[in-house]
């Protein structure tokens, strides 16, 4: 019994145990260095986010529609490998006829949309519509090898768009419309294509202001009766 006290008080037993605890340490120091990154890339996704929605209420002062076209994986050689990156291609609109794109680069993917977000919001444009829900007149975009055709529909069509281009009309609060894309199907060609005929778009009161006429005789132009014509000019917001 006197030993066990002995070796159980003794210096040595001190030494003995601290020795695993600080091998414990090293190596926990250790995975948890990989762990705390593989953590904080999680966790720096989360954060970001929440950032970014924050950011997007208080900065506009309005709820924005932000959607996520294209993630694309990147690479750059460098002296000893490859350096991978992503690729965000982002549209974002209010909803109320404004749209924007953009897109950034960055070695996470949180990053990149959040960068693309940024460029997006800083490059919106102003579409005018129709009764808020369709365009006012059909229209042709084209980009690079990129063709696409756009054009107003009656209440209820709904969305004929695909892939990028249905992320645009959705961010714009477009309601109805028919498109068709012609060409090469890479994203970034399909977008600008689109707001090229987004921003062709012409709205009859911009066209009456313009040549110094009213917009009921616009309007009238094409057979309409008077008072139906200035009935629609009068229900004409943009």
């Amino acid at each position: 019994m006197a030993d066990e006290t002995v070796l159980e008080g003794a210096p040595g037993a001190d030494v003995a145990t601290d020795a695993p605890r600080e091998g414990r340490g090293r190596g926990d120091r250790g995975r948890g260095r990989g762990g705390n990154d593989r953590g904080g890339e999680r966790g720096g996704r989360g954060r970001r986010d929440d950032r970014g929605r924050g950011n997007r209420d208080e900065e506009g002062g309005e709820e924005l529609i932000e959607k996520l076209v294209h993630i694309n994986r990147v690479s750059k050689t460098v002296k000893g490998g490859k350096r991978f990156g992503f690729a965000a291609l982002v549209v974002v609109g209010d909803g109320k006829g404004r749209v924007g794109f953009g897109h950034g680069k960055a070695r996470e993917v949180p990053e990149a949309i959040t960068k693309a977000t940024a460029s997006a919001k800083k490059t919106m444009v102003r579409v005018p519509l129709k009764e808020g829900r369709t365009l006012h007149h059909d229209g042709k975009g084209r980009f690079g090898a990129g063709k696409v055709n756009v054009r107003s529909a009656p209440a209820g069509t709904g969305i004929i768009a695909g892939g990028p281009m249905r992320a645009v009309f959705e961010s714009l609060g477009v309601a109805d419309v028919v498109t068709k894309s012609v060409g090469t199907s890479n994203p970034y060609n399909m977008i600008r294509a689109t707001f090229d005929a987004l921003t062709d778009q012409t709205s009859p009161k911009s066209v009456a202001q313009r040549r110094g006429k009213k917009i009921a005789d616009l309007l009238g132009r094409g057979g309409a009766v008077a008072a139906e014509a200035e009935a629609e000019a009068a229900a004409i917001v943009e």
